[in-house]
């Protein structure tokens, strides 16, 4: 390695030390639970044409690949010559963000100087923005809160106030909202001013020597991994409950020299609720699914995302379109990992898992006085939660584990502290991982309910109900999920319905499916099972 390649190397992982501390500064400052206990954000830093040249470990492909396409919008919609020192930009547009209104992407220029050196940029999930609510009732995207465009948070230092007070008085939980998008600059000024002082020190006056450094050695290294995988044309498709109809994913996967392109056509048509994926979103997740069978240990920077592309008609449901219904585009978006690498199977067999649970099971309620004359305060409530992942080729897969989102879910604590539920029980669900050499992921069972004096309006937004995760290789089924009241009336997996009063909802987790033969289980394997009671 050249005295060069060094000196390149010592600034790399300083700068990943930068971004570590603008992320914790978002966990630190934020307000939502999704942020600070679940690592519901991504960070990154990017150079001045808005190519992200390195990211945060903490955060999801979801945000940090969206996030990745999101800066040179802003770019664009400023316009160069109305960015100044002391400017944050801000927006939660679907088709220029994250794909739904809920994720918030704040964005804030660098300057050394008077010249225009990089941005950072982050992005953290709310837990309000007006409309109905967090759910998939809606039929157009303006039920589904407020959304705005790409404008100035901040110019010149100078907060926008204006714009505060309409976010202010058109969300339900206007201090949180408003709270997470203050620990959103926040945590961009604590990467600019780091970032200030590592240029300083290195004796540099920008990013972009460093930046095409890494753009060059990461395209080259991500290309040479693809070539595990022969050139051709690889096809998978698969069936997910929908709202009311069963959906079908397909994606076509074209290996060549140059990367992989996926196209979604064969896709089930847009649904006329908010569960449609714009297309961006359907491509972080194709991409991510991509890099970590074949390229885990490399980071994930423009270089690393420039080789994977995606296509799709304008009328599927992974290709949502303005003003199509998308505020819960992560159900069907998260399946596209699965859906992606189980193409790849027959080519790279040692390397992809089964099926897993795929979607969170999130749930978001509305706490409401059950007593209408009873003055109690309305509180808005969000909690992640996760199936078990598919079996991998060699080892079991992991139990009420997020793949491919990676957050984490709240705990039972901090739930119960921000608002008036009670988590009565939540525990590993039995029998549900999908039988194999090696056994697929648990889920696990929740039982949940208000407090006195309260009930919940409920969002459901479940799948793997009516089609749970698929075996590999001769592996089983993970089980499907569950959703039904204490006194076992069925509850619908998508949609708002009220939980009375007096009633507990209980969900049943999905696992993930298994992956080999079944007789060909370890039996001192089966025996721990057993011992741990995951299996009967």
């Amino acid at each position: 390695m050249s005295q060069r390649e060094v000196h390149f190397q010592i600034m790399w992982n300083r700068l990943i030390s930068v971004l570590e501390e603008q992320a914790l500064t978002l966990v630190r400052t934020a307000f939502s639970t999704s942020v600070r206990e679940a690592g519901d954000l991504s960070a990154g830093v990017f150079d001045r044409e808005g190519r992200m040249v390195a990211q945060a470990v903490t955060g999801t492909p979801g945000h940090v690949n969206t996030m990745a396409a999101a800066v040179p919008h802003f770019i664009n919609d400023i316009g160069p010559e109305r960015i100044y020192p002391g400017d944050v930009y801000l927006t939660n547009d679907p088709w220029k963000g994250t794909g739904h209104l809920h994720d918030i992407t704040v964005t804030t220029p660098v300057f050394v100087g008077d010249e225009l050196v990089g941005f950072f940029a982050s992005t953290a999930h709310v837990v309000d923005v007006g409309g109905r609510g967090y759910g998939p009732d809606a039929r157009e995207v303006y039920e589904e809160g407020i959304r705005i465009p790409i404008m100035k948070w901040a110019e010149r230092g100078d907060l926008n106030n204006d714009l505060v007070n309409i976010l202010r008085n058109n969300v339900r939980e206007a201090d949180q909202v408003l709270g997470d998008i203050h620990g959103l600059a926040a945590s961009n000024e604590t990467g600019r001013r780091r970032l200030l002082e590592m240029l300083a020190e290195f004796e540099m006056n920008d990013l972009d020597e460093l930046a095409e450094f890494i753009f060059d050695r990461t395209r080259s290294a991500t290309l040479a991994a693809l070539t595990s995988v022969p050139n051709g044309t690889y096809k998978n498709d698969m069936q997910v409950d929908g709202y009311n109809d069963t959906i079908t994913l397909a994606a076509e996967l074209t290996v060549s020299d140059d990367g992989i392109h996926a196209d979604f056509t064969g896709t089930s048509p847009l649904s006329q609720f908010g569960v449609n994926v714009p297309i961006t979103y359907a491509q972080a997740y194709f991409t991510y699914g991509m890099l970590v069978a074949l390229a885990p240990e490399l980071p994930n920077n423009y270089a690393s995302l420039l080789p994977f592309t995606v296509s799709a008609p304008p009328g599927v449901i992974l290709n949502a379109q303005d003003p199509n219904p998308v505020a819960v585009r992560h159900v069907f978006g998260h399946f596209v990992t699965d859906l992606c690498l189980g193409a790849l199977a027959p080519a790279i067999p040692t390397v992809i898992p089964a099926e897993g649970a795929g979607a969170l099971w999130n749930f978001q309620a509305s706490a409401r006085a059950a007593d209408p004359e009873t003055l109690l305060p309305p509180v808005e409530l969000l909690m992640f939660n996760s199936g078990g992942t598919g079996a991998r080729p060699t080892i079991d897969g992991l139990t009420a584990t997020a793949f491919p989102s990676g957050v984490m879910t709240m705990s039972a604590e901090a739930t119960e502290q921000i608002g008036p539920i009670v988590i009565w029980r939540k525990e590993i669900r039995e029998n549900s991982g999908g039988d194999g050499e090696y056994r697929g992921g648990l889920g696990q069972i929740i039982e949940i309910g208000p407090v006195d004096g309260y009930m919940f309006e409920f969002s459901a937004m479940f799948d793997r109900v009516e089609n749970p995760a698929r075996g590999r290789s001769g592996g089983g089924d993970g089980a499907p999920g569950r959703v039904y009241l204490d006194d076992g009336t069925p509850f619908p997996t998508k949609g708002k319905k009220a939980v009375p009063a007096d009633r507990r909802l209980i969900l049943e987790l999905p696992g993930g499916g298994g992956f080999g033969n079944p007789a060909d289980r370890d039996p001192a394997a089966a025996e721990n099972d057993k011992k741990q009671g995951y299996v009967s």
